[in-house]
């Protein structure tokens, strides 16, 4: 088996001794190149030159953002007239990273040491499990979008330079972000399915339960929703702090959020879409895309085989 191990050094949990261990366990299993990122959208080169070399499998040891790379290099463009998941690497994850969602949601350990374990078990045994992706216009993602609010946090982390990304810089973020949005917060038009369209305030879209972390708090906006169904919707028609600290107390819960009046809540949803007359962040897997208008998102089954 022919693998590359894709390591971004400036990951959270990532050292150099950590890389080496990782790479000699992983030797001994498979015939391994090791590259090391050296700036953004370089996972994403790296996951395209694995697939058009043939090889079996990939390994990313970082954050989600650099699995969000690798799987968007890996595969065509979501948007693309025809998506061909034929002759597609494996994905193996070492999580490296602050939260590590998608990680932890196909079922690796948080620890780096016991997750190298759990890889190599699963190398020896032939094992590994086939998951839906979501397409975000022509962006993969992997375990979660948003458009809003959520990716209002991600854009206002991105500017602060030089500070570690853990759970309390996003909550005071978050907390600035919700008085003082650098959008205004226009209003969002939500079509999901077939159904009529929604006026909300936010849109955070989930392939996998937990959404998020907060800490090792799992947060779940969509209880319902897995790698095997469609994707979930959670978008709340008010804003107003009430409600905001309801959403909250009832996502950190062991029950996850439930349906309500002033939400639009579903699990396993096809397509949806979303669009706002002035532009808003989107957010994919963790990181910021840009603004845009007008967002399709989609469920694709079956896209990806994870060893795990």
């Amino acid at each position: 088996m022919r693998a590359v191990l894709v390591v971004n050094p400036q990951a959270t949990a990532t050292t150099p001794g950590g890389r080496d261990v990782l790479a000699h366990a992983l030797a001994s299993e498979v015939k391994l190149d090791v590259v090391e990122t050296t700036h953004r959208g370089h996972a994403a080169e790296i996951g395209a030159a694995a697939r058009a070399e043939g090889l079996d499998l990939v390994v990313a040891h970082g954050g989600d953002g650099t699995v969000n790379e690798v799987v968007n290099g890996m595969l065509p463009a979501a948007d693309s007239d025809r998506v061909s998941f034929a002759d597609l690497p494996m994905l193996a994850v070492v999580p490296g990273g602050s939260a590590n969602v998608f990680a932890r949601a196909v079922g690796y350990p948080p620890d780096p040491v016991e997750a190298t374990h759990v890889l190599l078990e699963a190398l020896m045994l032939e094992r590994s499990r086939r998951i839906g992706l979501g397409a975000a216009d022509d962006r993969w993602f992997t375990f979660s979008a948003g458009m809003g609010w959520d990716a209002d946090v991600i854009a206002g982390v991105d500017r602060i330079r030089g500070k570690e990304a853990g759970p309390g810089l996003y909550t005071r973020v978050a907390v600035r972000s919700y008085f003082w949005p650098a959008h205004s917060r226009p209003e969002l038009t939500l079509t999901v399915d077939n159904e009529e369209p929604a006026t909300v305030r936010s849109a955070f879209l989930s392939n996998a339960d937990p959404w998020s972390y907060l800490g090792s708090r799992p947060i779940r906006l969509n209880p319902g929703c897995s790698f095997e169904t469609g994707i979930g919707v959670f978008a709340p028609r008010s804003l107003d702090i009430i409600s905001v600290l309801g959403y909250l107390r009832r996502a950190l819960s062991a029950a996850g959020c439930k349906p309500g009046k002033r939400l639009v809540q579903r699990d396993d949803v096809r397509s949806v879409s979303v669009t706002s007359e002035k532009p808003v962040n989107l957010q994919v897997d963790g990181d910021l895309v840009g603004e845009r208008t007008s967002v399709e998102f989609r469920s694709v089954a079956d896209a990806l085989t994870v060893v795990v």
